[in-house]
């Protein structure tokens, strides 16, 4: 059970943008994400649907809700036996088991030393082919009770989605080379993202309040790559979403994985208004070190590691993490509560009901 502290005095929606601009709010704002099998038993704890998405999110405060246009093109890419096929990207994965649940595993990358040709002629959906009337109305029955947002950590995750289709090392090396004809794909894959982004903007703008983007940058320890290169192939590709999401009046928010805050002041450079996943084992990722580098220039998601005390400590360890988290966090406005990354199915439940009844204990502004 969630023990709430009785003390909210806005709508999600005007906590979402009143956080997004650096303004006071009642509490905290809230995000969630977890991998299947614990989602499913905080669910049975929590005495709700696995698959009601909105009862979980109110059962737990979440802010805000995801708008998406489905796709209603004809089909890109043929069904393979055994693999789940990404309809949009291509990309297969593959269900691996272990101990506590299961994962779909990325395998066998299609463009994997690919010859030139074989990119030019990879299949991407063009940016007509999804119901962005359906999205409008979806976006629409909210009646703005909560914040709303469209994309997210895939968006355009330069690296690390063309990784999955053709595999991490091939892309690495085609960006360090300057391959053109990758180089190309990847623009392509971009533009009709960024389509699609203007068409479902052009719907349902007047509802949303932010965007929601992506891009891992960094390993544990250091950076996946120079930064110069990050500002000659990646940084205007990001600047064109972040602009266009301005031209709508709404604040940008970009997943960045590991080590990554070596890029914020780039990112603050476009435009960017929020940082998520924040791995506070990451090398200069620590709440403290965001705060003294960044706070009142960018809004902080995250920070409440799913390899430490959620997954490995007790209830009791978990409080004193997002007490610690929060102390740090809150006084420089602009932090939205939530895991590093999905919880991962190893996590005690207790641990999950722990974290969410802390933040409505010390995420209260006085």
């Amino acid at each position: 059970m969630i023990v709430t502290s009785g003390c909210e005095t806005m709508s999600a929606k005007e906590r979402v943008r009143r956080t997004f601009a650096f303004e006071k709010t009642d509490r905290v704002t809230i995000g969630y994400e977890a991998n299947p099998a614990i989602h499913k038993r905080l669910c049975e704890s929590l005495g709700v649907s696995p698959n009601d998405m909105d009862a979980v999110f109110r059962a737990l405060h979440v802010d805000y809700r995801n708008i998406n246009a489905m796709y209603t093109g004809k089909p890109l890419f043929a069904p393979v036996e055994g693999r789940q096929v990404n309809p949009l990207d291509g990309y297969r994965t593959r269900w691996i088991e272990h101990s506590t649940g299961g994962y779909w595993d990325y395998c066998d990358f299609p463009l994997e030393g690919a010859e030139e040709e074989a990119f030019a002629s990879y299949p991407m959906p063009s940016p007509d082919d999804f119901d962005f009337d359906a999205a409008g109305r979806h976006a629409k029955s909210y009646n703005n009770e909560f914040g709303l947002y469209i994309g997210g950590p895939g968006t355009p995750d330069i690296i690390n989605s063309n990784g999955r289709i053709m595999g991490m090392e091939d892309v690495l090396c085609h960006l360090i080379t300057e391959n053109e004809a990758v180089l190309a794909f990847i623009k392509r894959r971009a533009a009709w993202q960024l389509g699609m982004w203007e068409r479902l903007l052009d719907k349902c703008a007047a509802y949303l309040d932010f965007v929601w983007m992506g891009e891992d940058l960094g390993t544990q320890h250091s950076p996946m790559i120079g930064l110069d290169l990050y500002r000659k192939t990646l940084k205007p590709i990001h600047a064109q979403f972040v602009a266009l999401a301005a031209s709508y009046g709404l604040p940008a928010m970009v997943h960045t994985c590991g080590s990554s805050s070596w890029a914020y002041e780039d990112f603050i450079e476009i435009g960017v208004r929020g940082v998520d996943t924040l791995q506070p084992e990451a090398k200069d990722m620590s709440p403290e070190s965001l705060v003294q580098r960044f706070g009142g220039r960018l809004n902080f998601r995250g920070c409440i590691s799913t390899t430490g005390a959620l997954t490995y400590g007790t209830p009791d360890d978990v409080d004193a993490v997002c007490k610690q988290t929060l102390e740090a966090m809150m006084p420089v406005r602009g932090y939205h509560f939530a895991p590093t990354h999905m919880i991962q199915d190893n996590t005690p439940v207790e641990n999950v009901l722990a974290m969410y009844n802390a933040v409505h204990k010390y995420g209260i502004y006085a």
